[in-house]
């Protein structure tokens, strides 16, 4: 097997992740880119996902069983034998027959990892019937390291002793500059759950922020703005996520982002950094000039990776990885730390109720202050047949694309919102209250506050996101 020739982006599945790169440079290269409500406020049950469900509504087959202990000296080897063959001769094929027939599953892991990245046929199909005979499955045709993945991820299988150590080496021929996040023993980072998302990390130089970017997904720092009347460009229907700090407003609009998925801006006087995770439809945002003593302001940026089909974000100075979803840093110099960014609402809207709210409000320029020129639909409907990244079981309360509302609140307990049927609610003069929260409407998007009117920190998500970030999330319902 040869990993010179590994895809640098996703399979047929995603059909505009596989051309990523190519949209990123084509825009670039233009520069110069507890009560209840509305019902009875009773949620269902809190039960984590169903672990064998998947998002299509099939379920994964039965969970193999597992051993304990250490990985024999035989089949380390042939996992060596894989994993550092390189074309030089090594019998990589009969060393994917003996970890097949090795009864140990937890290795699996390490085979839908290899099938990531795979562009060799005759290897594929070795290790597909490896992991087929690890697991006592049968792995249908099609995209199988989705279908592998998406059942580990279901099952729960626990990592073979020394799962990184094997992981990082197809992930590092793709993309060296990921070692600093491998090589982080003591990070919380969870391997198992981490994936390539096709596109390679945003490692830019600050001073070459605007330089174009082909193999990333770049973050849009310090973008120029307009005022309300300078965002005619943009139509009053169009999306935004608005943001509102220490009296000062912005609008993003979706499309923007969609592009960079990562803005780092000034607004209120205070340093914010936005991550819009277009799988998981979470846009969400972030303080990042409050950092320990010795820390430079914190530089977001996305690292290609993803976890459960959630993006992977780091901080550039330290290479820190954080949960995107959490804002808890996962590794480096933040997580010894035991840092975590403080998140703020974003509000869900279009650009029409936006300005009517936010009179003095400013918008992101129609070129973004770098002379691109942004499709208005530039992910030309790839997510709308559902994830095309593993995310394993999912909670069936909602469909796995619903939008919700998400909110955890200052005890810790985190509250789901179906978005459409809150909104409908709304609108009708209901009341919508969950567990002592309780949402209006605001500036054409949702607002959530405490029963004392204290604002609570609110975002939007695709259920599937949020639940399983937060699976013993209460879920509001209006009654019937």
């Amino acid at each position: 097997m040869s990993f010179a020739t590994a895809p640098r982006h996703p399979v047929a599945a995603s059909p505009i992740r596989h051309r990523w790169p190519r949209l990123a440079l084509l825009l670039f290269a233009l520069v110069g880119l507890a009560a209840a409500a509305c019902g009875s406020g009773t949620s269902p049950p809190n039960a984590p996902p169903a672990s064998r469900t998947l998002a299509d509504g099939s379920l994964a087959p039965p969970a193999p069983p597992v051993p304990d202990g250490p990985l024999n000296d035989d089949l380390i080897a042939d996992l060596d034998r894989a994993f550092l063959g390189d074309g030089l001769g090594i019998d990589t094929t009969g060393a994917f027959f003996r970890i097949g027939a090795a009864q140990d599953p937890r290795v699996a892991w390490l085979l839908a990892d290899l099938m990531r990245f795979f562009p060799d046929p005759p290897t594929a199909s070795a290790v597909v019937q490896a992991f087929e005979q690890l697991t006592d499955t049968h792995v249908p045709p099609g995209i199988n390291w989705i279908t592998m993945t998406n059942w580990l991820f279901a099952w729960d299988t626990p990592a073979p002793p020394g799962y990184v150590n094997w992981k990082r080496i197809p992930f590092e021929r793709v993309e060296p500059a990921w070692a600093p996040f491998f090589d982080d023993q003591d990070a919380d980072i969870d391997w198992r759950l981490i994936t390539w998302g096709g596109v390679r990390i945003d490692d830019r130089p600050l001073s070459q922020v605007h330089v174009p970017c082909s193999r990333c997904i770049p973050a849009l720092d310090d973008p120029a703005l307009t005022d309300a009347s300078g965002g005619a460009w943009y139509a009053d229907a169009g999306l935004v996520f608005g943001l509102s700090v220490n009296g000062e407003a912005r609008a993003y609009p979706k499309h923007i982002m969609e592009v960079h998925e990562m803005v780092n801006d000034t607004l209120g006087g205070r340093r914010i950094g936005i991550p819009y995770c277009t799988l998981c439809g979470s846009a969400q945002a972030y303080y990042t000039d409050q950092v320990p003593p010795g820390f430079e302001t914190i530089e977001l940026r996305t690292s290609g990776l993803l976890s459960r089909s959630n993006k992977v974000m780091f901080d550039f100075h330290t290479s820190s990885v954080f949960d995107t979803f959490r804002g808890v840093a996962l590794s480096g110099p933040l997580q010894d730390q035991r840092y975590a960014l403080e998140m703020l609402s974003v509000v869900t809207s279009t650009w029409g109720e936006w300005k009517a709210a936010y009179p003095d409000t400013t918008i992101v320029a129609q070129d973004g202050g770098i002379g691109a020129s942004y499709p208005l639909n530039p992910l030309f409907g790839r997510d709308d047949n559902g994830p095309i990244f593993p995310i394993g079981g999912v909670d069936q309360r909602l469909p796995a694309q619903e939008p919700i509302l998400g909110i955890e609140t200052p005890d810790g307990q985190a509250l789901a919102f179906p978005v459409a049927e809150a909104r409908d609610a709304l609108e009708r003069g209901a009341t919508v209250m969950l567990n002592g929260v309780h949402l209006m409407m605001a500036a054409g998007g949702l607002s959530a506050a405490l029963a004392d009117g204290t604002p609570i920190v609110t975002h939007q998500a695709f259920w599937f996101a949020w639940s399983q970030f937060h699976p013993q999330t209460a879920r509001w319902s209006p009654s019937p």
